[in-house]
């Protein structure tokens, strides 16, 4: 038996072609700011890069007009042996240096029949937090016809005492090295080691029994829970048209992702700041504080949310707020101010630098949180809770997952 997470063929860039060029970060990144794609673009150029197999969001506007040169060069990569499949039933361990330490993960592809991202879920993989449906779509047509998957998810386990992924890295020496390699943009240091085998049967077994007993909560989506949904809904249109037979060897059940201990010290729990535009901030402001009181909350002295624009700096906590946290406050607001304010926009910024910097150009409004702290996590989505949208990042902007590998979906 294998856990919904195991081992899984892996194709990487062959050697010539596995240079600082072919990682880059995660597309949902960097949303509001194009000139950093823009940058990366005029690094990389025609080189051979993950760049041109992913569609970055802050693109999105551009509608469906990038997608068939994406699926073109997934096939262009293949036809030309640019992409190889290094390991055929394996898995790549994971070094990743950042500012915040270094961040360890294991490659592997997980069973989307035992994910689920809607709310009260009771599957071994959940999704942390609320997933918007109308951004699946647009995700769907990228995926729907790509003949590979460039994974950006990171998903969680709670592996306190370090037995699958640390126990690994103890024994790295053994391992070869599948690429070695600084990330462009201070990206920092990635280092993958293949793990093929026989200690692969070694880890899957150690997965299935941690799945086990893992009380009926075995992974959560920490880092691309869209991407992720979008591989389910994907999946679960392919296999109308399967037999049960098809279904259990079809490639587009599975999706590619990286496992992170979440106990892991270089994995820190940042907030996703949100950032208003054409707004009036002192409007803004006091209507936010309309709310509160029409909710019986209030204002008190304290630091868990900060509005910063160019009119108005000011910081609170929220009395009265009883079970409920800050951003889901926040956010339920936030959802009712943009039906009724319909020229206003939002957008969801990593950062603290970011968020001052862009909230205070004219019309702009940043709205900036604190952190949850990351040991409750696992509870709170044990018990059935869902964290609103967008609630925290693994990380900088700059610490999140760079594509490197890829897999057939095909």
């Amino acid at each position: 038996m294998k856990a919904c997470f195991q081992s899984s063929s892996i194709l990487l860039p062959k050697k010539e072609y596995c240079t600082s060029n072919w990682p880059v970060v995660a597309c949902d990144q960097y949303t509001s700011q194009p000139e950093y794609w823009k940058e990366v673009e005029s690094k990389i150029q025609e080189c051979p890069s993950t760049l041109h197999m992913i569609y970055p969001e802050a693109y999105l506007d551009q509608g469906d007009a990038r997608i068939p040169k994406i699926n073109n060069t997934m096939r262009e990569y293949l036809e030309k042996g640019i992409l190889e499949e290094t390991i055929q039933d394996g898995f790549i361990l994971i070094e990743r240096k950042t500012i915040s330490g270094n961040r360890l993960g294991l490659i592997g592809k997980v069973d989307l029949e035992s994910y689920e991202y809607m709310s009260n879920s009771k599957a071994f993989v959940r999704a942390t937090e609320q997933t918007v449906v109308s951004r699946i779509p647009p995700r769907v047509k990228i995926r729907e016809n790509a003949p590979l998957e460039c994974p950006h998810v990171m998903l969680l386990i709670d592996d306190e005492q370090g037995k699958i992924i640390e126990n690994l890295y103890i024994q790295k020496e053994q391992f070869s090295i599948a690429y070695d390699l600084d990330l462009i943009q201070e990206g920092g240091h990635l280092t993958g080691y293949k793990i093929t085998g026989e200690i692969v049967e070694e880890i899957n077994q150690k997965l299935y029994d941690f799945e086990q007993n893992s009380h009926g909560l075995f992974l959560v989506v920490g880092d691309g829970n869209h991407s992720l949904a979008t591989a389910k809904t994907c999946w679960e249109n392919i296999k109308k048209n399967l037999s049960k037979e098809e279904q259990e060897k079809h490639p587009a059940r599975y999706a590619l992702v990286e496992l992170v201990n979440l106990h892991s010290l270089a994995l820190q729990f940042e907030p996703i700041h949100r950032l208003l535009f054409h707004v009036d901030a002192q409007n803004l402001f006091f209507s936010f504080l309309m709310y509160l009181r029409k909710e019986h909350m209030d204002i008190q002295e304290g630091k868990e949310i900060c509005f910063a624009s160019n009119e108005i700096q000011i910081s609170f906590s929220i009395s009265n707020k009883q079970s409920r946290i800050p951003v889901e406050i926040l956010q339920t607001f936030l959802d009712q101010y943009l039906l009724e304010h319909p020229e206003s926009t939002i957008d969801y910024i990593h950062g603290d630098d970011v968020i001052n910097s862009l909230g205070r150009e004219k019309g702009n409004c940043g709205i900036l949180l604190t952190a949850i702290q990351k040991e409750d996590l696992f509870p709170s989505i044990r018990e059935g809770h869902t964290l609103p949208r967008k609630t925290f990042s693994m990380g900088e902007a700059n610490e999140k997952r760079y594509y490197m590998e890829t897999r057939y979906i095909k």
